[in-house]
């Protein structure tokens, strides 16, 4: 059987000055601004996660680890994701593979893009060729667009083992 998931995501960025990184990917991103989240804030993994817990038919990462325990007060979203992938392979299914997009205006992602898919696809078990991650602005147009936040949508494929 093959299952598809969908999974998007969105941050607010804090004021400039607030970090020197951001989570993104499951790897540090160097910028002035971190994200405002109860977690790492990692808009990426966040999507993924939301993606495959979607094509198993299991509730959003929102039910797996809310906002209201301070257990994920400030967590790597890296640990949060393995815990996911526990539950994809503990309900039979593996990955085929996943594409992401990316919505932000600065800082440019493709610098990082190679660690980030290197990185997701170790936790994930898999190839990097079906990982798939890009990048887009918007033109200016709207919060992200001013370059308020940031945000990513990620399409998964699964398939029963």
């Amino acid at each position: 059987m093959i299952r598809i998931g969908q999974g998007l995501d969105a941050h607010v960025f804090a004021e400039p000055g607030s970090a020197e990184s951001f989570a993104l990917g499951g790897v540090l991103i160097p910028f002035d601004r971190g994200v405002i989240a109860h977690s790492d804030g990692d808009v990426l993994l966040h999507a993924l996660m939301d993606a495959v817990l979607g094509a198993l038919g299991l509730p959003d990462i929102g039910h797996h680890f809310p906002d209201s325990d301070p257990r994920y007060q400030d967590v790597d979203s890296k640990s949060l994701l393995r815990e996911v992938v526990g539950l994809m392979r503990e309900n039979g299914y593996e990955l085929i593979n996943m594409d992401a997009t990316v919505l932000l205006e600065m800082p440019k992602m493709q610098p990082h893009r190679s660690l980030i898919m290197a990185t997701i696809a170790e936790i994930l078990g898999c190839q990097v060729s079906q990982v798939s991650v890009k990048a887009t602005t918007v033109e200016k147009m709207g919060a992200i667009g001013r370059g308020e936040g940031l945000a990513a949508q990620v399409v998964v494929l699964l398939q029963s083992v």
